[in-house]
């Protein structure tokens, strides 16, 4: 997908292949088709494309087939949910429609992304947590699962909930996806908290045969909690997709996160080794000796669009 939208060449780029050869042509905009024929997932798809159609010459559509709500990537719903608003911040907006959602193992999602090209990303600071003052999600359930499954795992995850958070009305609605807007059998849930900040948080989890629906629910609700006690203003998925934008943008940006995954470490060594960005992680030395919080900061490179 990124060698045909940069008009690229691409050598080893097959399965089996232990080295790729990539060279970046010119990045145009116009409508991209990826089809991962998998339930692989359109999140990731979209991850990789869109800081490419950022600098694009023009306007692009992106058809995106796979996976929607896939193990091992974000759902959509938490790209939708907490992935845009907070993205949207380095100073650009994208469009997502979801035609139909997909599933392990077939697949057969597809969403449609839009967007717009920038001359330049402005840098972001995420580091006022503030309070929660919302939680709210949505549990599902699609093709031949009954709408049980989606009410046990939304009740679930509120008790769980409840048991730390006792002043909050917690809203998750248990959804069956309409036939003609799924493809195949699914479940799962997304619970999303909002702060008084503007922060998003999330906990998620999806469910298979043979697990018991209400461990579903709990697992999304632990995940949700987890990334409330550690004092960041991001959850721990949304701190290595930040990474990329940060490097690109211009100027300093400062986000407060909870322990540093993996994921972001990698995430920052090759920005570091493709960019002249520079990251710096720094221990948050709080009052609060319980949470476990640090800072990413990065001078940002200032990419500009020579097309606009």
């Amino acid at each position: 997908m990124i060698r045909d939208l940069c008009d690229g060449q691409l050598d080893g780029g097959e399965i089996g292949s232990t080295e790729i050869t990539f060279t970046p042509g010119k990045i145009k905009g116009g409508t991209h088709i990826a089809d991962t024929k998998t339930a692989g997932s359109v999140c990731l798809l979209l991850q990789v494309a869109m800081p490419c159609v950022l600098f694009a010459a023009s306007p692009s559509e992106l058809r995106l087939k796979g996976g929607t709500n896939a193990e091992m990537a974000p759902q959509i719903d938490y790209t939708v949910l907490v992935f845009k608003p907070i993205i949207e911040k380095f100073n650009f907006t994208f469009d997502c429609d979801i035609k139909r959602r997909g599933y392990y193992p077939q697949g057969g999602g597809e969403v449609i992304v839009r967007m717009s090209p920038v001359k330049q990303l402005s840098p972001i600071n995420l580091t006022e947590r503030g309070t929660v003052t919302k939680i709210h999600g949505r549990a599902f359930v699609a093709g031949a699962l009954p709408i049980k499954l989606a009410k046990d795992m939304a009740s679930a995850a509120v008790r769980c909930i409840r048991k730390e958070i006792r002043d909050l009305y917690v809203n998750i609605q248990p959804v069956r996806e309409p036939d003609n807007q799924a493809f195949g059998t699914g479940s799962g849930i997304i619970i999303v908290a909002e702060t008084s900040t503007g922060c998003l948080f999330a906990g998620s989890s999806l469910g298979k045969r043979g697990k018991n629906s209400d461990r579903v629910g709990i697992e999304a609700a632990e995940m949700l909690l987890g990334n409330l006690r550690h004092g960041g203003a991001v959850d721990d998925y949304l701190q290595d997709q930040l990474i990329i934008f940060m490097a690109l943008a211009n100027g300093v940006s400062r986000v407060k996160s909870g322990p540093i995954t993996l994921h972001t470490q990698t995430a920052i060594h090759f920005a570091e080794q493709l960019t002249k960005a520079k990251f710096t992680v720094t221990k948050s030395e709080d009052e609060d000796s319980t949470k476990d919080a640090y800072f990413i900061e990065c001078q940002g490179m200032g990419m500009i669009n020579s097309n606009l």
